[in-house]
């Protein structure tokens, strides 16, 4: 006897295998024939496997007629042909063992289809429905996929601290994370808060970015990649933000900025050639229920090369289009999601790769590009944009230059010596080397058509909510 997860049981070849499978009540339906249907779904794909359960099993009366939705079972018996629309395969039950009742006064997920806000509410039982569910597989999918590229590619996995005394993007908005007492904290003869006091000796936080320490390592294995957690303590409440998310980042040392660009791209299409050919039933499940478009927009961006367009003609083609923005656009100025949708979907209908933003809205370490026949300066960044979405990838050439890293930080009021080792890989060996930041939720959003980001993370954190 066999143990099958609900997928292998529904495949043409497991017909004539005596199996065991073991999952949960979708429905149950009596036969005026003496037997039941029971749908039953481990998770394992988006369709239920069709469970035939005569009125000879022993336990027939007393237990299964009395299922319903969400009670847990181990069905034993042999998987034949099935006559059913539908469905290639079903199982005919020989004995059922009832793990767990689900009543069904009470448990919350029954037929009627509830809308993902309300989903959020039981985030605990929320993997049990078809779209949750989905939505998980697809992940684990994209995860996957970033590692095997990454690997194939000859990148190390590298771990980054989660706990962090630097800030990599300079914005403030971070988490502190601190030992000392709350209402009675630890204070200087100036009666400021005493973080010498404090667990690790100093100001501490939640990482925003591996990538400062990203860099260190690529300065050492030439090749390398972070995914992990990373976090914000932004006040936003926007379907695209959450407080808490993962992040992949490479960094690879004598990269400049065509080359970042070039990996960019095939690391998107990587993932997405993935989803499309091992995610198929639950794509079409996005496509039925959540966006029409989905599977064109997909197949679009595996099919064709991405726009590459610098910021400058950007911000041209923006000003001259007549559209009717809610942000001015000007040079200088920072692109915003409308911004960068027109570009995605109405300019180009295709991903767009913008570079050489203005110096003035990117972070100190990111490289200077001589200025321009106006005086601007400019830096290489480079912001992949795909439709639906907006911003899905941001990254740089770094700068390895230390005067000129010096002269950024200074413009940015940081504290050199506190980036000290950050600045001595200038001085020792200092190579060209770029990298960039992929939002893992924000790309689940975009192979889903998911609208709002809460409903691509199992667990959402988010100002106000941290519940489970």
């Amino acid at each position: 006897m066999q143990n099958f997860s609900v997928k292998e049981a529904r495949q043409e070849s497991a017909i004539g295998v005596a199996a065991t499978v073991s999952g949960w009540i979708r429905t149950r339906r009596d036969s005026k024939g003496g037997f039941s249907f029971l749908e039953v779904n481990d998770g394992s794909c988006l369709g239920n496997l069709q469970v035939v359960a005569p009125a000879e099993l022993t336990n027939y009366e007393s237990e299964v007629r009395h299922l319903t939705a969400g009670c847990s079972v181990r069905v034993v018996g042999q998987i034949v042909a099935s006559g059913g629309a539908g469905q290639a395969t079903e199982l005919r039950a020989e004995a059922i063992t009832i793990y767990g009742g689900a009543d069904p006064e009470t448990y919350p997920l029954q037929k009627k289809r509830h809308t993902l806000e309300k989903l959020r509410e039981w985030a605990h039982l929320r993997p049990r429905t078809n779209a949750i569910g989905a939505v998980m597989r697809v992940r684990n999918r994209v995860c996957r996929s970033i590692h095997d590229f990454f690997q194939e590619d000859g990148f190390l996995y590298i771990q980054t601290p989660i706990i962090t005394a630097s800030d990599c993007e300079g914005a403030g908005e971070m988490f502190r994370v601190t030992t000392l007492d709350a209402d009675k904290p630890a204070r200087t003869p100036a009666g400021e808060v005493d973080f010498a006091q404090d667990f690790f000796g100093k100001r501490t936080h939640l990482t925003v970015s591996g990538q400062l320490e990203g860099e260190v390592y690529a300065s050492a294995l030439g090749k390398i990649y972070t995914f992990g957690p990373t976090f914000r303590a932004e006040n936003s409440h926007t379907s695209r933000h959450l407080a808490e998310f993962w992040m992949v980042e490479p960094e690879a040392a004598f990269y400049e900025l065509p080359d970042n660009i070039d990996l960019a791209q095939a690391f998107l299409k990587r993932i997405v050639g993935d989803v499309l050919r091992d995610c198929q039933e639950d794509l079409a499940l996005f496509t039925e229920r959540i966006d029409a478009d989905l599977m064109p927009r997909l197949e679009k961006l595996v099919a064709d090369d991405f726009v590459r367009l610098p910021y400058t003609e950007a911000i041209t083609r923006l000003t001259d289009s007549g559209e009717s923005f809610e942000y001015p656009v000007t040079w200088g100025s920072d692109l915003q999601a409308e911004h960068e949708r027109f570009l995605t979907e109405k300019q180009f209908g295709a991903p767009v790769v913008l570079y050489d933003y203005p110096a003035s809205i990117k972070p100190f370490y990111m490289y200077v590009n001589e200025p321009d026949t106006a005086g601007r300066l400019t830096v290489r960044a480079m912001d992949v944009l795909v439709p639906g979405v907006g911003e899905i990838i941001g990254g740089s050439q770094r700068e390895h230059r230390l005067e000129v890293l010096e002269r950024r930080m200074a413009e940015q009021s940081l504290d050199p010596a506190e980036y000290w080792w950050y600045t001595d890989l200038r001085r020792y060996g200092s190579v060209p080397h770029s990298g960039f930041g992929l939002g893992l939720e924000r790309m689940v959003q975009y192979v889903t058509g998911m609208a709002n980001i809460r409903d691509v993370i199992p667990f959402p954190r988010t100002p106000l909510s941290a519940e489970f």
